[in-house]
């Protein structure tokens, strides 16, 4: 993963990133609708999606969202459950056995908060997640973030700053209730 990233919106880099996102748009479009049990049809369109087979014992249940696909690092032993989406451009890495809930998001890219730059450049930074962390359903997981090794996220957080491993994390403002 690089760190962190500006993006001047129409340049080179920006048009290939926009055709990527089409085509991985369809691509997921396609997954999306699969039945459950084709697990060929799924592993043949992930191998697309990521530029890579899924790794050892990975499960994604769909739908499953993804802008680019080819910034997304799955380790083994990774379980995602429905409805998540992984804006991966400046790229995500989940290390092993993460559990992920249902419509957890990670978001990667974003706009400068400055309103004369917003509309000029994307800004983003990778985000990483250590081992054994279980994030909740509906989190949402901001740019830049890490999170440490056996760390929960709970359900509906937005997480903003980094997480020390074996911490609580909990409500919206992504408070550190306890550690252990």
């Amino acid at each position: 993963m690089s760190g962190d990233r500006l993006m001047r919106i129409h340049s080179a880099e920006f048009q290939a990133m926009a055709a990527r996102v089409l085509q991985v748009t369809e691509l997921t479009t396609r997954l999306n609708v699969l039945p459950f049990d084709d697990e060929a049809g799924k592993a043949e369109l992930f191998e697309q999606i990521l530029g890579k087979p899924l790794p050892p014992r990975v499960t994604i249940h769909p739908p499953f969202f993804t802008d680019h696909g080819l910034n997304l690092d799955l380790a083994e032993r990774v379980f995602i459950n429905q409805n998540c989406t992984f804006l991966d451009y400046a790229g995500i890495r989940l290390g092993e056995r993460v559990m992920i809930g249902p419509k957890v998001t990670f978001i990667t890219i974003g706009h400068p908060v400055d309103p004369g730059e917003r509309r000029l450049y994307l800004t983003g930074a990778p985000i990483d997640v250590a081992e054994n962390v279980w994030i909740g359903a509906g989190a949402t997981i901001l740019p830049g973030v890490s999170i440490g090794r056996d760390a929960v996220i709970a359900a509906g957080a937005v997480v903003a700053d980094d997480v020390p491993p074996a911490s609580l994390v909990t409500d919206s403002k992504a408070t550190v209730r306890r550690q252990w």
